[in-house]
């Protein structure tokens, strides 16, 4: 059984991802106005201040793993895909290969930044949409190639890269327009979860905490420099969430009893790296724009006031020692309450304020995306 300090911890893991409100102008949007009758979200007004501001980016490419992926993995072989029901429950597409029941992070950014579709997955992509947008992210993806074999066919970054070069080449996306687009990354849990973590992991025999997050850095270091000569210039790092609170983690690592803190203590190593990263790319990248985005630090109470209090367990159901929802199975109704939608992945309320938060700064550094956009 969790206890409520447990409980209290795993909130905290994800406080960041809430924010009720965020601003445009003199007009405030309530991100979390829901309902849900009879199993069935009613979908409430669209935040429709951004776009007035017109579209802020030129265009909008999308680099990550499972938490920002929107199709990629559909045509893999994978145990890592989820183009069944009941995700994209509350996605206006249906299952599009989002790990959450509605919109993810991208899909939101997407929004927030004023465009008028969301950003498509490469996989099936017309060249002509490298001059918009486009998401690269594949569940599973890492930044070390051996990442997430043990979930089959994955796309990790450096082939991520690549395809982003192969894309705008093909398309002579000028380079002056590839500097004024948003380029947004989300990498590193699986290098955690599907490697170093995994039972008799040879990597974690190879190096300790701070060593493995050292050799990650260096390798994101020259991923994301790749990227800058291929044009980024205005960017967010995404830092890795308390994954030590997650369903599965517990489950399999915690006894079932609450976060497990020598998983957590390893992410926090990463991402402390990770902010170095972002300073060093600032100091020495002339022109461009880099910032941190916080998924680690928040306050459980605020997290816990707002009405989102379920978080030892899964909205969906998932079936014992998987971490993916169960085909066809069912769900909770009160999507809203709920922190973790799967045995991993967050719902999409959860994803809708931390896009928020990001957005206007609450918790990123030194820049908001907003700022990156503007």
């Amino acid at each position: 059984m969790l206890t409520v300090a447990s409980i209290a911890t795993v909130l905290g893991f994800l406080f960041i991802y809430y924010s009720i409100l965020f601003s445009d102008g003199n007009r405030r949007i309530n991100v979390f106005d829901y309902r849900f009758e009879s199993g069935k979200r009613v979908t409430p007004p669209a935040p429709v201040a951004p776009s007035a501001r017109g579209q802020q980016a030129q265009c909008y490419f999308v680099f990550g793993d499972s938490v920002f992926d929107n199709g990629n993995n559909n045509a893999l072989n994978t145990i890592a895909k989820v183009n069944y029901l009941p995700y994209g429950i509350d996605f206006s597409q249906g299952p599009t290969g989002r790990f959450s029941n509605g919109r993810n992070i991208p899909d939101v950014i997407a929004e927030l930044v004023g465009f008028n579709n969301y950003i498509p997955p490469f996989v099936g992509a017309s060249p002509a949409q490298a001059h918009i947008g486009i998401n690269y992210a594949s569940g599973g993806g890492g930044i070390r190639e051996d990442s997430s074999q043990n979930l089959g066919e994955k796309i990790s970054l450096r082939e991520q890269v690549d395809n982003h070069r192969s894309a705008i080449l093909r398309a002579a996306v000028p380079r002056k327009q590839l500097k004024q687009c948003l380029y947004t990354i989300n990498i590193g849990s699986n290098d955690y979860l599907n490697n170093y973590f995994l039972p008799l992991s040879p990597t974690r025999r190879r190096y300790t905490p701070n060593q493995y997050a050292k050799s990650l850095i260096l390798l994101y270091r020259i991923y994301v420099k790749e990227l800058h000569k291929l044009g980024a210039r205005n960017v967010a790092l995404f830092g890795i969430g308390k994954i030590g609170c997650t369903p599965r983690i517990i489950a399999s690592l915690g006894g079932g009893t609450g976060c497990v803190e020598e998983v957590n203590q390893a992410a926090d190593i990463f991402n402390n790296y990770l902010k170095v990263l972002v300073i060093d790319l600032n100091n020495n990248l002339f022109g461009a724009k880099f910032t941190y985005v916080d998924l680690f630090s928040g306050n459980a109470q605020d997290f816990a006031a707002r009405g989102i209090t379920v978080s030892g367990r899964s909205c969906c159901t998932v079936a014992a020692g998987e971490e993916l929802c169960a085909a066809n199975g069912p769900v909770c109704t009160n999507r809203t309450k709920y922190i973790f939608w799967d045995n991993v992945h967050t719902t999409e309320i959860v994803n809708a304020v931390a896009a928020n938060k990001a957005f206007n700064g609450v918790n990123t550094s030194p820049y908001s995306i907003s700022q990156l956009v503007n």
